[in-house]
């Protein structure tokens, strides 16, 4: 299946791994299992100098003491003979990586232990015997360790990023136990606690880094439309930049469209959000012209997200991308199907969040929620005193009981004051459809059905007060019903066009996910980019380096 993003395999493991955190941080206590007892190096710190060393750092100095006095003060980072082990080389020469790629600043990487590890390289890597430094190395590896670790595997704090909208989770990381396995372990059987799609977007921004330094000045057409057989300057320049980024395999500098321009066109044009339809347009050049370092940009604010997001996902579960549109279900560790979706509007936000499906919903009536009621509803009861009835819409008491809607002032009628519910009957012309699927939260978000089945259409599906419309309930149905031998498709399908609401608690509850992601590979390995529809990668880019994305 193309377009599918790696990254969702990653996503669902928030919900099962992680408890929802407080608004005050919670105390955890220490896993000791993780330290080993195996021999540890001859070499000895004097806890003097640890203290000495943790009143000029005193960041993660409980982390450090603890480590240390797990291990009677051994060495970790210096070998016996005065060497850096095989681990602290691939430590230094990770957080060098990152440091090269978008992520240089002293958290990552200190320029003093930078400087010592270049000289002890120059040097062979070995320390003179009793140099007196190697205390001092040592302490700033352990440290650099907690540093690094807090700022790539960790990211922002829930504190710090709470005015950013992401209600899921967020992933917590024992850096005392993965300090351990890291020195413990053959350098090369580490594993970094981050989710696949972090790997994969780390090795994108090297790719995309190679080409900061290519010519990238704006494309421009004299037509507004260019289709195979056309010729044109301009075709040239869009032949070069495809054949750049990797869209098309040949260069080619011939201006003259061709049926492998057309290919070109339409993966770029699938990996970027686009309509595919194989044409070169204004959208076309534009998502052309944006350059490598803003795109570089916008896949370390997504790497950012990922920090938050564990890697171990549960077997079954739904992921809802909202700027990439979609609905991704998974099955057994894999996606099994996906399908458009259509997200709340600017301004009326699907929100970032997780719960579990509970409830599937046949033939259900909408209540009208209180904006809607206030700013719709209510105005064209004013107006017209038919509204309710053209629109298949009653009032009821808080206990289902019907009003007549002739018995009530429309004039005076308010939100504040109004003591009913307006609701739509079941039924085709619902603005649920036939079907909506229950994660009871805060937010009033859940999934269901539409009579617009037009909007599935469109490439940028922006249309709803919030609720996530789905183009494919009755498939969604059956599969969340599918262990149920009560639930053929036949009575699906039957319960879907009665004239009477019914709820189907489900056996199994189902993690549900909704994300924000505006950049992610798929499972074809392709890079892919999607518009920041909420503002969100703007927010997010103030916060990491105090200034908006470009």
């Amino acid at each position: 299946m193309r377009n599918v993003p790696l990254f969702l395999l990653a996503l669902a493991a928030i919900f099962a791994s992680c408890n929802h955190e407080g608004k005050r941080k919670r105390q955890h206590a220490r896993d000791t299992s993780h330290y080993t007892q195996k021999d540890y190096i001859d070499l000895t710190l004097d806890s003097n100098a640890v203290n000495s060393f943790l009143q000029h750092d005193s960041s993660n100095a409980a982390y450090i003491r603890n480590f240390y006095r797990q291990r009677n003060f051994h060495f970790a980072w210096i070998g016996n003979d005065g060497q850096l082990t095989e681990q602290a080389g691939n430590f230094i020469n990770l957080m060098k990586s990152d440091a090269g790629f978008g992520l240089n600043d002293s958290s990552i990487i200190s320029r003093p232990l930078r400087a010592v590890y270049d000289t002890l390289m120059m040097e062979g890597g070995k320390l003179k015997p009793g140099d007196k430094t190697a205390s001092q190395i040592e302490l700033a590896l352990t440290a650099q360790f907690f540093a690094y670790g807090n700022k790539v595997w960790g990211g922002l704090t829930s504190d710090t990023a709470k005015d950013l909208e992401w209600f899921i989770p967020r992933k917590q990381i024992d850096m005392e136990g993965l300090l351990d396995s890291m020195v413990t372990r053959p350098a090369n059987a580490f594993e970094e606690p981050v989710n696949i799609q972090y790997k994969l977007l780390r090795n994108k921004l090297k790719q995309l880094a190679a080409l900061e330094k290519e010519p990238w000045d704006s494309l421009r057409a004299e037509e507004k439309l260019y289709k195979q057989g056309a010729a044109a300057p301009v075709i040239a320049g869009v032949k070069h930049r495809l054949h750049l980024l990797g869209d098309l395999a040949t260069a080619d500098t011939a201006a003259v469209f061709t049926p492998a321009l057309d290919s070109a066109i339409r993966n770029f044009q699938d990996r970027t959000g686009l309509k595919i339809d194989g044409t070169i347009q204004a959208p076309l050049l534009r998502a052309l012209n944006i350059t490598p370092k803003q795109r570089i940009t916008q896949i370390m604010i997504n790497m950012e997200r990922l920090r938050w997001v564990p890697a171990s996902p549960p077997s079954t579960y739904l992921l809802v991308n909202i700027p990439a549109f979609k609905l991704y279900v998974y099955d057994n560790g894999r996606v099994d199907w996906s399908c458009n979706v259509v997200v709340g509007k600017p301004g009326a936000n699907t929100v970032i969040f997780s719960n579990e499906v509970k409830f599937v919903v046949f033939a259900p009536y909408w209540n009208v929620p209180p904006g809607i009621l206030k700013n719709e509803v209510l105005p064209a009861m004013r107006r017209n005193s038919g509204y309710l009835a053209r629109n298949h819409m009653e009032v009821v008491t808080s206990n289902g009981k019907p009003v007549s809607a002739g018995s009530i002032n429309w004039s005076k009628a308010s939100v504040s004051n109004f003591p009913y519910i307006i609701r739509q009957l079941p039924g085709g012309a619902n603005a649920l459809g036939k079907l909506k699927f229950l994660f009871p939260n805060e937010y009033n978000i859940y999934l269901h059905d539409t009579p617009s089945k037009g909007l599935f259409g469109e490439n940028k599906r922006t249309f709803s007060h919030g609720c996530i419309r789905v183009a494919e309930p009755q498939h969604l149905a059956e599969w969340l019903l599918r262990n149920d031998s009560g639930w053929t498709k036949a009575k699906i399908v039957d319960a879907m066009n009665g004239s009477k609401e019914k709820f189907v608690t489900l056996k199994q509850r189902v993690p549900v996910y909704i994300g924000y992601f505006t950049a992610f590979v798929d499972s074809d390995g392709r890079l892919n980019f999607r518009d920041d529809v909420y503002g969100h990668d703007a927010k997010l880019a103030t916060t990491l380096f105090g200034t908006k994305a470009d």
